[in-house]
């Protein structure tokens, strides 16, 4: 669930229900996709906002897949949380469309943090996120700067879809590429 400002309009609900059909994300739904380095995203660039929805391992941001058990695997969590909740800093929006940060959701059970997984396996936990910007011209985005990649040492791969005024994209960013773009 997309947690906003505002309630989501017709059209970014559609957009969202248009990114679940995709095969790419029909087969994430029809399976449960746990790929250690692997981080997937889905963006609805949508009338004043940008929303991105994040899954990945929780490998990929702590070193671990479970509740952590000494002081030093709680830093890391902490540290973690407070990176992932400044995430103006990791998804920097093209800055004609003039995007603000609005509500962050983060989920793991493993970390007690929203409702458990159904999907979820022993040894296997994720962190799903959702990130919220209010913008005053989303429509212009362009792109995102993503710098996960040099916040996080786990990630080596980022799948994401896009949905956009300017279309639908489907694109693969790899260690070191950070700059995920759309357009014709």
């Amino acid at each position: 669930m997309i947690l906003t400002s505002r309630p989501l309009s017709t059209l970014a609900l559609t957009a969202l229900f248009a990114l679940s059909s995709l095969p790419f994300a029909a087969s994430a739904q029809t399976q449960h996709a746990h790929v250690h380095g692997q981080i997937k995203l889905d963006v609805v660039v949508e009338g004043p906002t940008v929303v991105i929805e994040m899954g990945s391992p929780l490998d990929n941001f702590v070193g671990f897949e479970r509740a952590p058990r000494t002081d030093a695997e709680k830093k890391a969590v902490d540290d973690a949380v407070t990176q992932l909740r400044a995430a103006d800093h990791l998804f920097k929006i093209d800055p004609t469309a003039n995007c603000k940060l609005g509500p962050v959701t983060l989920r793991s059970a493993a970390l007690g943090m929203g409702k458990p997984d159904a999907n979820a396996t022993e040894g296997h936990a994720d962190l799903d996120a959702t990130f919220a910007f209010n913008c005053t011209n989303a429509a212009a985005a362009k792109f995102i700067d993503i710098d996960l990649f040099n916040a996080f040492k786990g990630p080596r791969q980022i799948e994401a879809q896009i949905a956009s005024p300017q279309g639908q994209f489907k694109r693969t960013l790899k260690r070191p590429a950070t700059r995920l773009s759309w357009t014709k």
